[in-house]
């Protein structure tokens, strides 16, 4: 019996033209990350642009049985950020699927 593997890899740039200091960008991110892996299940963090006040680089992973569900867990990752990070802008998105 022939099982596939798909792990889902996002990395995308965020944007938050409100933020005047690394605490205040800090709580921003810290509360949108926490959020995401309670209601979706993914494994999700910062992985860049840590020490400017503006910008966020994150990075989300999803492991599933099948490369279409993987694809719209991170779909829906990135609408979750979208609908729940007021005053950012999300940037330069992107995504691979990883079939093992």
């Amino acid at each position: 019996m022939s099982s596939h593997l798909t792990v889902g890899v996002m990395r995308f740039v965020m944007h938050l033209p409100e933020s005047g200091s690394l605490k205040s960008k800090r709580q921003v991110v810290s509360g949108l990350l926490r959020r995401m892996r309670q209601e979706l299940k993914v494994a999700v963090a910062e992985v860049g642009e840590q020490d400017l006040w503006q910008l966020a680089e994150i990075g989300v992973t999803c492991v599933s049985g099948d490369s279409r569900h993987a694809d719209e867990m991170l779909a829906k990752a990135l609408r979750f950020v979208e609908r729940h990070a007021d005053g950012t802008q999300i940037a330069d998105v992107k995504t691979e699927l990883i079939r093992l």
